[in-house]
This record gives structure tokens, C-alpha cells and sequence, in this order.
């Protein structure tokens, strides 16, 4: 592994974190290291810590999407269509798809790298279910106008809160404004669990149903004894324990993980603060003529630092990547997930008809934007450091 001099993480697992992991395998004299007392107990301080009723820990935030999407399927069992971002990780994308259901793409707002709200009053139609909002890199995508819209319409709201753990909207977080939302609790992120993520939600119908699709869609896993009773008596020649409902998947997470969340959701409110004042200096220090610092801060929980160049110049664009790469400053081109997902592989089959001049500003991601390292252990010299870096350049 290359040694950086601003990778894009640090480690995210601390000497306390492996000191209650290895406490609780001590302690554990049953040796039950699957899904059991920890992952409830995980599950329940999260929804306190979020301020919803229900969460389900998953193995990962592309499985809570996959879910999710299979969840809304279930539920509202004729065809419809989501209006997905196209900035974004694939799975948000993915989990639409391999659900079967019509994905309806939309262009993004640069000063918050989320779905542009226009976009999707432009684009509902009367097969809109649902729309899957990704807040990216830390920022909020909600707003009163597009709330109202969505309750109006009867449009269930999803929100993707995999990179914005913390952020908030009129001082609610994100992640408890949508009937359901998805986290990610991978090594990388705001808080981590090494790979893992959580479904969220106030509804005890989508709860129970996300339950039985996390463990193969038996009904003793939705956690209602009547539910399950109605089941073995309207299916008598099945085993009580072994009803499948729905053919679903195994995506459970097991104890040791959920050690590790409890352990780090204790500091994510304090390394959250560090975040935001770590974002507000590097974009108080960036060239405002050479990069774009417009983004809407209010309410974010910064996961790692965007670097949008204002020019659409490649000679520019190429310059930037040949300067990082000589200081050893990490990066990812296209921000969240690769840029623009309707340039991906995986959706040829989808974009036929599409013209990508329609969404200009996920392309101007795409081929200008970046995104590079925050997070807590980071010092404010550095920052200053690679701002300057960064600002030495005499672009065309």
C-alpha cells in the first residue's frame, strides 16, 4: 500500500474499539458470535442516537438499499418508478434494478452534490413511488418545499445517509425525515464497523418486513408473536420455525461488529464537530477562482473534502491530478462512486435513450470534481498545507 502524505483515511478503528471487541470475547462464555444480544443492543442505540423507532443492522449499506428497494416492492406490488440520483453509489442504482423496478434518472444541485429538487417536480409522473435521495459527501438534500411535495404526491421518501452521519435538516438529522433511510458503516466512513449498515425507519410494517429479508425471509424473524401465529395457522403443513414469506437473502451482521458501533457511535458526535470545522477551513483556504467553495454548509456532517474545479478544462483537470499525485495528497476523481452513473458499464442498457447534455452538472463532477481526506485525527496545519498545494497551480 502506497504511503501517502494525505491518504484518503485514517485508521478509523481505535485501541479502544479492539479493547471492547476483546473484552466481549472474554466475557462472551457462550461463544455466540452471530446476530444476538449485541446487534440488538447496537440497533436500539442508534435509533435513539438518529431519533427513530426501528433500525436493522445489515452487512453492509448496499445491502440496507437492496432491502429497502425489495421492501417498497413488497408492499406496493404493482410496477412503479423511482427517480434515483445520478451521483451516487452504485448500489442505490443497483438495488432499483435488481428489484425490477424503473429507475428515472436526475441531475444534481452543485451546492450540495444532491439530487436537484427541480429535477424531480419535473420529473414525477403518475408511476412515481418513490424517490431514493443519496445526501452526498455530508450534505443535506432535503428541503421544506420538496418535504411538502413529497406528502402531497403520496411519494415515499428514501433517503441514502451512507456519507452524511450527523448532518441535519432544520436541526433534525437526516435519516429520520424519510420512511425509510440506509447507512453504511464501512471502514471509511463517519463511524465504522470494518463493513456493515443499518435500515432505519417509524414504520412497524417496513421494520417487520426488513427483519424477514435479512434473514431469508423466515417469519419467526419479524419479532411479532401474533404476525407468527397467523402464519402457522394459515400454513399448518409447514415447520412453526421454518416459514419463508418472501425468498430473500442472508445479509444478517454478527456481534462483533455491532462491539465496534457501540463503541465508536460513543465519539461520532464529537468527530462530527471536528468534520465541519476541518470543511470550513479548507474552503475558507481554497482559490474561490480556481475551485468551487459555493456549497451549502448549513447542517452538514462533512465525510471527506470536495474539489470541483470551476473551469471545464482538461489540461487543468490533468494538471491537478499530476500535482496530487507528486505530493502524495489521495484522491478519487467523479466524487461519490465514480462520477456519473449513467456513464457507468452496468446501465448501457438503461441510457440508450438518455442525453447525457440534460444532466450538466454531474457530468461536470464527473470529469472535474473530486474528493479527498477528512477526518478527526486530521490537524488544521495540514489543511493549510494542502490548500496551498492545491492553490499553486496556474491554470489555463
Amino acid at each position: 500500500m502506497k504511503n501517502y502524505f494525505h491518504p484518503l483515511m485514517d485508521n478509523n478503528i481505535t485501541d479502544k474499539d479492539i479493547k471492547n471487541v476483546i473484552s466481549f470475547l472474554k466475557k462472551n462464555k457462550k461463544k455466540i458470535f452471530t446476530q444476538s444480544n449485541q446487534v440488538n443492543k447496537f440497533e436500539k442505540e442508534w435509533s435513539k442516537w438518529l431519533g427513530c423507532k426501528y433500525s436493522v443492522f445489515v452487512n453492509s449499506g448496499s445491502s440496507a438499499n437492496l432491502l429497502s428497494m425489495l421492501c417498497l416492492k413488497i408492499l406496493f406490488k404493482k410496477k412503479f418508478e423511482v427517480i434515483v440520483p445520478t451521483l451516487t453509489w452504485i448500489s442505490d442504482i443497483a438495488s432499483v434494478i435488481q428489484n425490477n423496478i424503473k429507475p428515472v434518472f436526475a441531475d444534481i444541485n452543485l451546492k450540495n452534490l444532491c439530487i436537484d429538487e427541480n429535477e424531480i417536480y419535473k420529473k414525477v409522473t403518475k408511476n412515481t413511488k418513490a424517490v431514493f435521495l443519496t445526501h452526498a459527501q455530508g450534505f443535506n438534500g432535503l428541503s421544506s418545499n420538496l418535504l411538502n411535495f413529497l406528502k402531497k404526491k403520496k411519494i415515499t421518501l428514501v433517503e441514502d445517509v451512507c456519507e452524511s452521519h450527523g448532518a441535519k435538516f432544520k436541526n433534525k438529522k437526516l435519516g429520520s425525515y424519510g420512511e425509510i433511510s440506509n447507512f453504511s458503516f464501512y471502514y471509511a466512513h463517519h463511524m465504522s464497523t470494518v463493513e456493515g449498515g443499518m435500515i432505519c425507519t417509524n414504520n412497524k410494517k417496513i421494520y417487520e418486513i426488513c427483519l424477514m429479508l435479512r434473514s431469508h425471509g423466515m417469519v419467526r424473524e419479524a419479532k411479532n408473536k401474533k404476525f407468527e401465529k397467523k402464519m402457522q395457522e394459515k400454513y399448518p403443513e409447514l415447520s412453526p420455525k421454518f416459514i419463508f414469506l418472501y425468498p430473500a437473502y442472508n445479509v444478517r451482521n454478527t456481534e462483533i461488529p455491532a462491539v465496534i458501533g457501540l463503541s465508536q457511535l460513543k465519539r461520532l458526535d464529537k468527530n462530527n464537530k471536528i468534520r465541519r470545522q476541518n470543511l470550513a477551513l479548507f474552503l475558507k483556504l481554497l482559490d474561490n477562482k480556481k475551485y468551487f467553495v459555493n456549497f451549502d454548509l448549513k447542517g452538514n456532517s462533512n465525510y471527506a473534502f470536495p474539489l470541483l474545479l470551476i473551469k471545464r478544462n482538461l489540461k487543468n483537470r490533468n494538471k491537478l491530478e499530476k500535482l496530487m499525485v507528486k505530493q502524495g495528497i489521495e484522491f478519487r476523481r467523479g466524487n461519490a462512486g465514480g462520477g456519473n452513473q449513467l456513464r457507468q458499464p452496468y446501465l448501457k442498457s438503461y441510457t440508450k435513450k438518455i442525453k447525457l447534455k440534460n444532466f450538466p452538472n454531474v457530468d461536470h463532477v464527473h470529469f472535474y470534481g473530486y474528493y479527498i481526506g477528512n477526518y478527526p485525527s486530521l490537524k488544521k496545519t495540514k489543511i493549510r498545507k494542502i490548500c496551498k498545494i492545491l492553490n499553486s497551480i496556474e491554470y489555463e
